[in-house]
């Protein structure tokens, strides 16, 4: 057995032994907010991504056997923004990001899958915004905007928030989120002043989930 060989074979009996999980049905494998120090592929079952919005859970997405998941929140280092939940018994390999990249420098067609499935996802993804109407978009969005600015007596009502925080309340995804706010601010529904959103008119913002 050749030096390649078995360092090919150490890797994967590696992998196997030292990352592999189970999860049983319903058991949530990460929260909204926690930091990404793994990335996931899928061995057996399925797993779903929830997001958190006004009307409660939603599922978002649902992959199964050799889909990759969690990994943007690796290649971004950004905390996670959506909850995975095994929505079936689920055994899925945890990868650390280094442990990863030995992976994809010894076997390429890794990169490249992973590469098509991002691909394909955010084809997906402006296929969904395509078909989405604006209002679909705008009622989530305002319903957070004036929750949070009930009560605020000034002339025109302030919101201290982050896109990914709107996003958040809103159970959108950023890009549905970025996308329903450059509406209201072509239709001067809310302004952009500093870190804040400007209402100028709350009660004119609340007339466009008629």
């Amino acid at each position: 057995m050749g030096p390649s060989t078995t360092r090919s074979e150490d890797t994967g009996y590696v992998v196997r032994q030292s990352y592999e999980r189970e999860y049983r049905a319903g058991e949530v494998i990460y929260e909204v907010g926690d930091e990404p120090s793994v990335l996931y592929v899928i061995q057996a079952g399925q797993v779903e991504l929830m997001r958190d919005g006004p009307d409660g859970a939603r599922a978002v997405a649902r992959h199964g056997p050799g889909e990759f998941f969690g990994e943007m929140g690796v290649l971004a280092g950004r905390p996670r923004s959506m909850r995975a939940v095994a929505a079936s018994d689920a055994r899925v390999l945890e990868l650390d990001p280094t442990t990863f990249e030995s992976m994809c420098l010894e076997r390429p067609e890794i990169a490249l899958r992973m590469i098509r499935r991002l691909a394909l996802r955010l084809t997906d993804l402006e296929q969904r915004l395509a078909a989405l109407g604006a209002d679909d978009l705008l009622r989530p969005v305002v319903r957070v905007l004036v929750r949070r600015a009930e009560g605020d007596d000034g002339e025109a009502s302030r919101v201290d928030t982050t896109l990914r925080e709107l996003a958040r309340e809103s159970g959108l995804t950023m890009l549905e989120a970025h996308r329903a706010l450059g509406q209201l601010l072509e239709r001067k529904r809310v302004r952009l002043q500093d870190d804040a959103l400007l209402i100028p008119d709350l009660e004119a913002l609340s007339a466009t989930l008629d």
